[in-house]
């Protein structure tokens, strides 16, 4: 059985309770046939060399765990400047915010170089290599120009944007060509892999080959889009935690006489937080009977807080949650209840089992796990209300839910309204055929799927 190789950003130690879903199924499959998880440590060496880290090792189980140390310049190039400062948000369609004159693609490209060294003298000739994620989108590149012949695979856990707005990159032909380096390409969605087609045949004049292969540059990669997923029962047996049950307990004493809503994300341009209240807000002004009733409690836990973007947007929150509680909150009732910090894990299901209604709207999201855990933790019998934003990559998957497009204000309000509103008989039967596609796309079915698509892809794809 040849050896998987999980290459991404950071690294998770799937021993441990606190890893989410994700990095149990990945620790499950390197498991399987005795794996290497490799990445940054999340160490700074702040008088290192760029371009040399130093390399840690570990053993978890059967799980090898090897880190890289990174210099102050490796990291604030490639990690802030470039990955966080250009990519994230060109790829969230945020061109506006995207800093182009930072200087951070050398490092971004030295990193990359330096991850392939370290990785190589690590490899087996017949491993499998699975490489996560935007950071890393050169990696295979680098470690076909150092000579590895083994089957590589990446998958995007961010969406892909259109060709106009992928063209906005300095240097985007440099950074798309290799992804030709690999053998198999997995895309959250299909709107993503229809980017990419696009991109592939008018940037790069690439050439279909079977159903899902495109010939560039003497060599042909396979995208397909990979729906990543949630473990829906060990999601579930978190309900039964103490954690969940007293947050539920609680939620339920504090507001007996309450609708509740509930959004949680981090702190990020990418959520339509901003779109989100003022919507919740037209909802109180247009339907006055959810006064004293309707309680949204949102929780925005802290992110790159040091970017001016990410403080333009606490303050606008701020600003946002104090003007409806101002305008619409009475003695007994506060109608926004806004919570900037983390909520631990293990809570989280029974604050989504004890709310009405989920307000996922981002602006734009490779997928949005947030809306498959809540539907996991309904009761069926009496199950809550899901509102997706149409950008969400969910919402290819989730067609039962209330789909909104945030930018609209007052619909969005309107739908909300509707969830609110909703007949048990009609709940009851958009959440289980949710609860059913969650179930049959779960995490465990995407390891397995793109594992197996990159596994049977041809011998000279690369």
């Amino acid at each position: 059985m040849s050896r998987l190789v999980v290459v991404s950003n950071r690294i998770a130690d799937p021993r441990k309770t606190a890893a989410g879903g994700l990095a149990v199924a990945l620790g499950q499959a390197l498991e399987a046939s005795g794996g290497l998880w490799f990445g940054w440590s999340g160490q700074i060496a702040e008088n290192g060399t760029p371009g040399e880290g130093d390399m840690n090792r570990q053993q978890a189980g059967k799980v090898q765990l090897v880190t890289v140390d990174l210099s102050r310049e490796d990291h604030d190039s490639y990690y802030l400047n470039y990955s966080n400062g250009v990519l994230w948000p060109v790829f969230h369609y945020r061109l506006d915010l995207a800093d182009f004159d930072s200087g951070g693609v050398a490092g971004y490209r030295r990193v990359n170089q330096m991850f392939a060294h370290k990785l190589k003298s690590l490899l087996k000739p017949d491993d499998i290599i699975w490489v996560h994620d935007y950071h890393l989108i050169p990696l295979a590149a680098e470690l076909r120009a150092a000579g590895c012949q083994q089957r590589i695979g990446f998958f995007l856990h961010i969406p892909l944007p259109p060709p106009l707005i992928l063209a906005a990159l300095p240097e985007h032909d440099w950074l798309m060509r290799s992804l030709f380096a690999y053998d198999l390409v997995g895309f959250q969605s299909e709107t993503d892999v229809a980017h990419f087609a696009r991109y592939a045949a008018t940037e790069m004049q690439a050439k279909p080959v079977g159903e899902h292969g495109w010939q560039a540059f003497g060599s042909t990669v396979q995208a397909r889009a990979f729906p990543i997923g949630i473990d829906v029962d060990e999601f579930q047996s978190m309900l039964k935690g103490k954690e969940a049950v007293d947050m539920q307990a609680q939620l339920k004493r504090e507001y007996v006489r309450r609708r509740l809503l509930v959004g949680v994300e981090r702190l990020d341009y990418s959520k339509g937080l901003p779109q989100r209240l003022k919507a919740f807000r037209q909802l109180l002004r247009n339907y006055p009977e959810n006064h004293g009733s309707a309680t949204l409690i949102q929780i925005a836990s802290p992110s790159r807080e040091s970017v001016d973007a990410y403080a333009a947007l606490r303050a606008e929150l701020d600003s946002l949650s104090g003007a409806i509680n101002s305008e619409h909150g009475e003695m007994d009732w506060m109608p926004v209840r806004y919570i900037h910090r983390n909520v631990a894990r293990k809570r989280l299901p029974g604050l989504f089992r004890a709310a009405s209604v989920a307000l996922v709207t981002p602006l734009r999201d490779g997928m949005n796990l947030v809306a498959k855990e809540y539907v996991a933790s309904q009761n069926p019998d009496d199950p809550g209300v899901l509102v997706l934003s149409r950008f969400a990559g969910a919402a290819e998957q989730m067609p039962e839910a209330l789909l909104v497009n945030p930018f609209d204000t007052a619909r969005t309000a309107e739908t909300i309204q509707r969830a609110l509103q909703m007949p048990l008989p009609e709940r009851q039967q958009r959440h289980q055929a949710l609860l059913a596609r969650i179930r049959t796309h779960d995490v465990h079915w995407w390891r397995e799927a793109f594992l197996a698509a990159l596994k049977q892809t041809p011998e000279d794809t690369a």
